[in-house]
């Protein structure tokens, strides 16, 4: 099956932004999870619950970025994730209030393991890394795709990953979000600038 195939199915499994917080907001609440049911992704969820909410509230878009979204022509952004995501959920809420800036921007969301065949197009360095955010025109052309992280925290996950005396997953999350939190979603922004503009300045 080519892409374009691939994505139009996932979207015709996919939900809005809304939909999907309900049905975080509805795991947290219910003590499940999106995908296997484990304690660990259970908890997750209901963290992530509480923080996409207020990343949602007290998170401000740049002015330069909010002029450069409602310029923008008229596209799907497809992201894929799962509840239990905390990369997701420091990203989420910010990628929700882009596409609330523009009503030409239709943003749909998708669960990655009941999207497999659509995550192994976007992979990174060959994992399923998530989130992943897909933007694709009206004949459903990728415009350009971000994720999992902003770069810096990325790096900040490479690193860990390349050392033998790495600490567990666990306790580097910790750093991970401490980064987020003083980073304050500063460089999601901006890496979604650069690449609206590149587009915007390829298409002229």
């Amino acid at each position: 099956m080519d892409i374009k195939n691939i994505i139009a199915n996932s979207l015709n499994q996919s939900h809005s932004a809304d939909e999907y917080q309900v049905i975080l907001n509805s795991f947290a609440t219910e003590g499940k999870t999106s995908g296997e049911q484990k304690e660990d992704l259970i908890y997750y969820t209901k963290l992530n619950a509480q923080r996409s909410r207020r990343i949602g509230k007290t998170s401000i878009i740049g002015p330069n970025l909010v002029e450069q979204i409602q310029a923008m022509p008229k596209q799907t952004w497809l992201l894929i994730t799962e509840t239990w995501c905390g990369d997701a959920a420091n990203s989420v809420p910010i990628i929700s209030k882009l596409a609330e800036l523009n009503p030409s921007i239709e943003l749909r969301i998708v669960l990655r393991d009941e999207n497999l065949e659509l995550m192994d197009q976007f992979l990174t360095k060959g994992g399923r890394s998530i989130p992943k955010l897909i933007a694709l025109d009206e004949e459903l052309n990728v415009l350009f795709d971000w994720g999992p992280r902003p770069k810096e925290a990325q790096d900040l996950y490479w690193g860990w990953r390349a050392r033998d005396d790495r600490e567990p997953y666990k306790e580097f999350q910790v750093t991970l979000q401490k980064w987020y939190n003083e980073n304050k979603s500063v460089a999601i922004q901006q890496e979604l600038s650069e690449l609206v503009m590149a587009k915007m300045s390829s298409s002229i």
